[in-house]
């Protein structure tokens, strides 16, 4: 069985999504995070690779948050990416994993000789 959200609170300001599962578990998760690893296409790719590596996203902020039947929500953000539908299941690997994936995420960063800066 999927462990499935309870309540999901979004805080402009702070740009912080909380995410209250149904296993007592509440997470704390930043806009930036959530948009760098969304499931869409355009950042996973189509096959096994390890995706596109997104950068300049340290301000972005969601819009707006869109139920997707009783299994997902979509995620809009200012920067107009909206393709992203993040199931419970992925919504909670993100969540347990959240530390691991972001330093990964700031490792690729590095290597790759980009910032999380958005270009001006």
């Amino acid at each position: 069985m999927t462990t499935a959200p309870i309540n999901i609170k979004f805080f402009q300001k702070t740009r912080i999504l909380e995410i209250k599962f149904d296993n007592g578990e509440k997470f704390n998760l930043p806009c930036e995070y959530l948009r760098v690893f969304s499931p869409s296409a355009e950042v996973k790719g189509h096959g096994f690779n390890e995706g596109k590596l997104i950068s300049g996203k340290k301000n972005v902020n969601i819009t707006n948050i869109e139920p997707v039947g009783h299994y997902a929500v979509r995620l809009l953000f200012d920067d107009s990416h909206k393709s992203g539908i993040y199931s419970w299941e992925t919504l909670y690997e993100l969540c347990k994993h959240h530390m691991e994936y972001w330093n990964y995420y700031l490792q690729r960063l590095e290597l790759a000789g980009v910032s999380r800066e958005p270009l001006s």
